[in-house]
């Protein structure tokens, strides 16, 4: 019996068979695999898609608070058991402090991993680019945060 994966892959073949030629995109091959009876959403696939769709929202909901500022109102917190990592989210207004602290935590390793990339690309640039004045980030945020938040005040 052939895996899910190895189904998805002979979509490619089958939708040529049936006539279409040259690119695609993963989108017309989709369309035409699911017009034809090919693939129906299992439970689990709606359910990811619910729960993709979900967090986006989420992370994107703000609140204002009683000095008019602008805060993100749910916060998730990357948990991992068994081997299996799930997201779990709590409303800022409600959240207990310990989860707080874990998806404020996290947050910031996020923003250090994009600065580590950045300075690694630079790196490379720099090294790939040796007739030029070299690029140097720069990682104190210290301006930048308190110019953004007077920018707000302003608006």
């Amino acid at each position: 019996m052939a895996s899910y994966k190895e189904e998805m892959q002979k979509f490619w073949a089958l939708y040529h068979e049936a006539g279409h030629s040259g690119p695609s995109t993963a989108k017309d091959v989709a369309a035409w695999a699911y017009d034809q009876g090919l693939w129906r959403p299992r439970t689990s696939d709606v359910i990811d898609v619910l729960a993709e769709d979900l967090a986006r929202a989420w992370r994107e909901e703000y609140g204002t608070d009683k000095c008019g500022r602008r805060y993100r109102k749910k916060h998730p917190v990357r948990v991992t058991e068994n081997g299996q990592t799930r997201f779990e989210w709590d409303e800022m207004d409600t959240a207990p402090r310990p989860h707080m602290e874990l998806a404020f935590a996290q947050r910031r390793q996020q923003i250090v991993g994009d600065c580590v990339q950045l300075k690694v690309d630079v790196d490379v640039y720099n090294d790939k680019n040796p007739e030029q004045e070299p690029i140097q980030p720069v990682f104190d945020f210290t301006n930048d945060i308190e110019e953004e938040l007077l920018e707000e005040e302003a608006a």
